[in-house]
């Protein structure tokens, strides 16, 4: 008899923790992060602290923007939390790396420094996330965006510096 009760009591508490799981879940759809859903195109834009060639411009869009701009293409599953909550951190935190639509807001300084991050984050291949080309696979360089990409960062920090020599940051 002890057994049978038991086992009741075990089962009841287990469908109360599942209705408890679900009951959270449903509930946590409605607590939605605030979408990253500005301009692509601002006068902050980095199309207006440097020249930004169209091949670069699409790279930049295919494979940078959606973490590191303040427009945000969303996919579908981010209506999903957490799903959205942990996609909207990876937002904030690649928006605070470097933000391209407010590239033109920087000091010559800064600028320096993101183009050689930019040129050392892509020749490491740290960039894009891994995680991101899983579902986004267009957005993987290939060997020639890549050299594209790298030039075009180089060449600009490159031009800073040479602009701006006093800007320059000692190693």
């Amino acid at each position: 008899m002890i057994t049978i009760v038991g086992q009741t009591i075990i089962m009841s508490l287990k469908k109360k923790i599942l209705f408890g799981i679900l009951a959270a879940f449903i509930v946590i759809q409605f607590i939605r992060p605030e979408r990253n859903s500005g301009n692509a195109a601002s006068p902050n834009d980095i199309a207006h602290a440097t020249t930004v060639p169209p091949e670069i411009k699409s790279i930049l869009t295919t494979s940078c923007n959606d973490c590191h701009s303040d427009h945000t293409e969303y996919p579908w599953y981010t209506n999903i939390q957490p799903v959205g909550w942990w996609l909207n951190h990876h937002v904030e935190e690649g928006k605070a790396e470097i933000n391209f639509s407010q590239f033109n807001t920087y000091g010559v300084k800064r600028r320096i420094k993101k183009f050689h991050e930019i040129a050392e984050m892509i020749e490491e291949k740290e960039m894009p996330l891994n995680s991101y080309l899983w579902i986004h696979g267009n957005a993987k360089l290939d060997e020639s965006q890549t050299k594209t990409l790298l030039t075009w960062a180089n060449e600009n920090q490159k031009m800073l510096e040479e602009q701006y020599p006093d800007s320059v940051m000692r190693k």
